[in-house]
């Protein structure tokens, strides 16, 4: 077991890391605060090596400015290094605009891209760094079900991804490189997810430090076996990750010998809220976003979720009841994964429902059987199982129903516009009644494994717009500030 940290003759490194921050611009504003304090803290102290680092999903979807300030952002703070997550692949157009404003290096040793693409120029699978003379070689990875976890466009089409095993080789080929030019102190800048990056620990030599991201985990402390494993030849590695949306970020503290093995650790959680939004970026960042105007307010909302992807959300049946209203529809369905943030009593205005809705995925309308969507929500309910809770539970308008915690289905009904409720048979479901259904252009394709939702043949209207403009048509119908509450439309029971 890894001593706590304490003064010594070794190396002394710091690391402020974060990762799957999805564009969450005002976390980002309180993070830049806490980045300051790690600074100033370390400012006098040259025994101590720090960097900043990043897992990757900083920026999100295919919007230019929420992406932007991602870049920003991690030049704000002095990240010298990124991992490629999927979600940095969600831009297609203007990614050739966005990747020369990055001034850090982006990594992922198990990607392959097409000369053609923009990625090709800019992606590395390794990066040396100088701290006082000690060496530091990072790595990165991409996750290997990129394809699965971001909307295919041209840019993905150019991409190859290895699997499990060939990325375990990727990383232990960058490892062997590292050290052949004398570097025995190596971090992964991981975008594989928790799973993966304990196989990659224990299947590898000469990694010392894992940052993870990408499965959302939040680990807090050192624990031997769960987050202290081993590496093939017995040494120790470390693996951390600092959960989602930038609730949160991580303050890793090591000590060296002089071969690169670490003796002693400490492995600190931030949490976002504890600290105060910096004013130059917020001034700079709502400058980027243009006119704040304030659509609405709130009156009462309950508070963010502790389990993102599998747990009944408020402010998502808030924001499916007002795609539900604003285009006259008889269901909608969004998965739970497109809700990245909360509404708190006061206004509603466009960085805040950016913050929320970072996506910008664009509507369907479509005319799905009540089969269709039984079998969607019984694949989404699956995530109570699946490794990290993926790819999440379906929030509705116009359906309630009750799953296990292990992810079964048990009851489903249909709520029609005046309060009716009619239950649906979850073993029998018909394929000859249909309802007008809105969910995003993600589901509608078919990602995520909801195959049988990509229908085109059922596609009734295709939007240019995303829920965001539903929820603002809403709120600024609304005489009085909306209260935002749990009406049980989904229950999740203990068998």
């Amino acid at each position: 077991m890894i001593n706590p940290i304490n003064q010594t003759n070794n190396i002394n490194t710091s690391i402020f890391y974060i990762n799957d921050y999805h564009g969450k611009s005002i976390n980002m504003e309180r993070t830049i605060t806490a980045s300051n304090a790690f600074d100033a803290k370390y400012k006098y102290r040259p025994d101590v090596d720090t960097f900043k680092l990043s897992s990757g999903d900083i920026m999100i979807g295919e919007d230019f400015k929420t992406n932007q300030l991602a870049v920003m952002f991690q030049k704000m703070i002095g990240v010298c290094a990124s991992a490629v997550g999927n979600h940095e692949y969600d831009m297609q157009e203007k990614i050739g605009t966005v990747l020369p404003l990055i001034p850090y290096n982006l990594l992922a040793a198990n990607v392959k891209v097409n000369p053609r693409n923009p990625w090709n120029s800019v992606i590395k699978s390794s990066v040396i760094e100088e701290k006082n003379g000690h060496k530091y070689g990072i790595i990165g990875t991409s996750p290997i079900d990129l394809f699965k976890r971001s909307k295919v466009g041209v840019i993905q089409r150019d991409i190859e991804v290895s699997k499990v095993k060939e990325t375990i080789e990727n990383v232990q080929d960058e490892v062997e490189k590292l050290q052949k030019q004398g570097v025995n102190k190596i971090i992964v800048v991981s975008h594989l997810g928790y799973t993966l990056d304990k196989i990659l620990a224990s299947q590898t030599q000469g990694i010392d430090v894992i940052l993870g991201g990408h499965s959302h985990d939040l680990i807090v402390d050192i624990q031997e076996g769960k987050n202290l494993v081993y590496s093939k030849s017995g040494e120790p590695v470390i693996i951390t990750q600092a959960g989602r949306d930038g609730k949160n970020f991580g303050v890793l503290n090591l000590e060296f010998d002089d071969n690169g093995i670490i003796k002693k650790v400490q492995n600190n959680v931030g949490y976002t809220r504890n600290f105060r939004r910096y004013a130059p970026a917020k001034y700079v960042f709502d400058k980027i976003f243009g006119a704040r105007e304030t659509y609405g307010y709130v009156k009462s909302a309950p508070p963010p979720l502790t389990k993102d992807l599998i747990e009944p959300n408020p402010h998502a049946y808030f924001i499916t009841d007002c795609i539900r209203k604003d285009l006259d529809c008889d269901v909608v369905i969004l998965p739970s994964p497109n809700i990245r943030g909360y509404f708190e009593p006061g206004k509603v205005d466009s960085r805040i429902l950016t913050d929320i809705l970072p996506f910008k995925n664009k509507l369907y309308r479509m005319s799905y059987s009540e089969k269709d969507l039984v079998e969607a929500v019984k694949l989404a309910s699956k995530s109570f199982t699946n490794i990290a809770n993926k790819p999440g539970i379906f929030y509705t308008s116009g359906l309630k129903y009750t799953v296990t915690e292990n992810g079964k289905l048990k009851s489903m009904s249909f709520v029609d516009k005046f309060g009716q409720e009619t239950q649906i048979d979850i073993n029998n479901p018909r394929s000859d009644k249909f309802y007008t259904t809105v969910l995003n252009d993600y589901c509608a394709l078919g990602n995520d494994g909801f195959k049988n939702l990509n229908q085109p043949e059922r596609t009734l209207e295709k939007y240019d717009f995303d829920a965001t403009k539903c929820v603002i048509a809403i709120l600024q119908k609304s005489k009085e500030p909306v209260e935002i509450y749990d009406d049980g439309r989904i229950q999740i029971i203990n068998q």
